[in-house]
């Protein structure tokens, strides 16, 4: 009968109970780690452009441990959002808004992450002074997913609803047409709107809208079957192949007695060769049709600030406005 190893015992009692005790801290900690207290600052100034009022807004997000925060921010106007913006690397980000006339309450929202708790900044009051001059404002909705930032998945799509506001079109002589697009997308994403124009009349009184969907792209899992087609590539490669080397027996036979053949001979060997990598794997569409088209790659992940937008031209000026918004891919 064996004796019983006290000793170890007794090791394996207290690593066990060490590690039973360090659990609960361990714990605290990680949970501390997740939920940093973060403190968003929101700086505004205004200016005219063109007759209209932009605010001009820094924000900075840093966490209780003094590092800067990541994520996006929301700005708001009272409860409503006016625009979305990723921060940088630094916890920073910069936002230009076109206001309509009137009292603004603008503050920065910032919606938190996997370590960050979400915070609110001070209110910053603001007034956009009135203007005569026909203009319009844009602002985006999310439409699905229903709530901003837009998280999509690789190969999934997302909707938003662009308003285009008409402001003093009564004064308008002839129609405004309002032109919409995007830019910031990562790669591999794309945005359709519908319409792509908007048409803005001295009579309208309802803002009109358009539909823009984001898609991004998927990774494809298998890449398409190279094209068969025997005797159409088979027979350019023989030739060159042989082409070159006829001239060459042929160049040496006479090359010995008429130089002149000898340097027609060179000429034409490095036409055979030209040949001979045009109809090989250095032509792309010999490798397109021998090897099939390269994977797509899929929309890479990240927090990216879309900007939508809004122009119009009346032939002497331009007039545009933006509206942005934070699009995560995961």
């Amino acid at each position: 009968m064996r004796g019983i190893n006290c000793r170890g015992l007794r090791l394996e009692l207290v690593a066990g109970l060490g590690i039973a005790l360090a659990m609960p801290a361990l714990a605290m900690v990680a949970e501390s780690s997740r939920n940093l207290v973060t403190q968003t600052t929101l700086t505004a100034e205004t200016r005219d452009q063109g007759g209209h009022t932009q605010a001009v807004l820094a924000v900075v997000v840093t966490g209780e441990d003094g590092l800067p925060a990541r994520g996006a921010i929301a700005i708001n106007d009272h409860s409503r959002q006016l625009a979305g913006v990723a921060l940088n690397a630094q916890g920073q980000a910069n936002v230009v808004l076109d206001l309509p006339a009137g009292d603004h309450l603008l503050s920065a929202v910032y919606a938190g992450d996997a370590t960050h708790q979400a915070s609110v900044s001070q209110s910053a009051s603001v007034h956009a002074m009135a203007t005569g001059t026909p203009d319009f404002q844009v602002t985006v909705a999310p439409v699905a997913p229903e709530t901003f930032p837009l998280i999509l998945t690789p190969g999934n799509a997302g909707t938003v609803t662009i308003t285009v506001t008409p402001e003093n079109n009564a004064s308008l002589t002839s129609p405004m047409f309002v032109t919409l697009s995007c830019s910031g997308l990562p790669d591999q994403a794309s945005c359709t709107a519908t319409p792509e124009n908007l048409e803005l009349l001295s009579t309208t009184t309802t803002a009109p809208t358009s539909t823009m969907v984001i898609q991004t792209e998927a990774a494809s899992t298998t890449s398409a079957s190279p094209a068969n087609r025997p005797g159409k590539m088979s027979t350019p490669i023989a030739w060159a192949f042989l082409l070159p080397g006829a001239l060459c027996l042929g160049g040496l036979a006479w090359g010995a007695r008429r130089q002149r053949w000898l340097n027609r001979f060179s000429l034409v060997a490095m036409v055979g060769l030209v040949t001979l990598l045009g109809t090989t794997a250095c032509n792309p569409r010999y490798y397109y049709e021998n090897h099939g088209p390269l994977p797509n790659p899929p929309t890479p992940a990240g927090t990216y600030t879309v900007t939508v937008t809004a122009q119009s031209s009346n032939g002497v000026t331009a007039t545009t406005h933006i509206a942005t918004f934070v699009l995560t891919v995961n």
